[in-house]
C-alpha cells in the first residue's frame, strides 16, 4: 500500500511540475510571434557563423583595405536584406576566432551560397564554420534599435 501511495505522489508531482512549466503567457502577441516566425516558445531556427583566420595571409596592404571594405559592404547588405541578424568581431583567442555572423534563412545551402558574397571570406582571409542554432525569434528586432544608437557608421 505504502508503494502504490509513493507511486501515487510522485506521478501527482510530476504533473503538477509539468503543468506549472508550460503556462500561457499573457502578454504574448500572436500577430508578432507570427510576424517574427517564432514556434510555441518563441524561438527559431538560425544559423550561427563563426569566422576564423584562413589560409591567406598576404600582407598586402591596400589588398587587405578592399577586401575589408566588402565585407563590411557585404554585411551591411545582407542585413538590410533580413538574412544577416548579428554580426561582429571576436577579440584574440588561441582559436583564430575572428567574428561570428548569425543568419536567418531557411537552409544551410542559402548560407554557403551567401558567404561566398563576401569578399574576404571568398579570398580565403576568413574561412567559415556554420551550426544550426536555437534563439529568440525576437532576435532581428535589435536592429531596428541599432540604427538609433550607432554615431558613427562602419
Amino acid at each position: 500500500m505504502m508503494k502504490k501511495l509513493l507511486v501515487f505522489f510522485f506521478i501527482s508531482a510530476a504533473s503538477l511540475f509539468t503543468a506549472k512549466s508550460q503556462t500561457q503567457n499573457p502578454k504574448y502577441n500572436k500577430a508578432l510571434a507570427d510576424s517574427l516566425g517564432a514556434d510555441e516558445y518563441g524561438m527559431k531556427k538560425y544559423y550561427f557563423v563563426i569566422l576564423k583566420t584562413g589560409s591567406n595571409k598576404t600582407q598586402d596592404k591596400e589588398t587587405l583595405k578592399t577586401l575589408f571594405k566588402g565585407h563590411m559592404d557585404n554585411i551591411t547588405r545582407l542585413a538590410k536584406e533580413g538574412k544577416l541578424i548579428v554580426a561582429g568581431p571576436m577579440g584574440e583567442n588561441d582559436k583564430q576566432y575572428r567574428g561570428l555572423f548569425i543568419f536567418a534563412v531557411k537552409t544551410k545551402n542559402e548560407i554557403e551560397d551567401l558567404l561566398q558574397t563576401d569578399p574576404a571570406i571568398k579570398a580565403n582571409i576568413f574561412s567559415s564554420e556554420i551550426y544550426e542554432w536555437y534563439g529568440s525569434a525576437a532576435l532581428p528586432a535589435y536592429l531596428e534599435f541599432h540604427e538609433k544608437i550607432e554615431k558613427t557608421k562602419f
